[in-house]
């Protein structure tokens, strides 16, 4: 099982017939990274149930894909083309629990 240190999250959702190229075109153009940093990407699909991960390890590239069977994969809405994740928050997401949870804060305004 690929284990990464830290993954980016690419917030806008990609084509999932996309390969190794088309993925590491993406990661150049739209991310303005290298697809050989070192770093693994995520890409997702429109509905939010399929998963890519690129990886590249030093000798070669992976690909992995992951499906949800229900529900969706928590991802980010922001105005940023990427986010990164931690190695603990990546494992929360797979499992399709929502990994912001992980650093929530308490409101300000909260009583009892």
């Amino acid at each position: 099982m690929i284990r990464p240190e830290q993954v980016w999250l690419a917030v806008e959702p990609v084509d999932m017939r996309m390969g190794i190229d088309g993925l590491s075109l993406q990661i150049q153009q739209a991310l303005g990274r290298s697809p050989c940093d070192g770093t693994a990407y995520a890409f997702r699909n429109r509905s939010g149930n399929r998963i890519k991960l690129l990886v590249w390890d030093g000798t070669g590239v992976w690909l992995c894909v992951r499906r949800l069977h229900q529900g969706r994969f928590t991802w980010p809405r922001s105005t940023d083309a990427v986010c990164t994740l931690s190695a603990a928050e990546w494992q929360w997401l797979i499992q399709g629990v929502d990994w912001r949870r992980l650093q929530a804060k308490p409101q300000d305004a909260w009583q009892v």
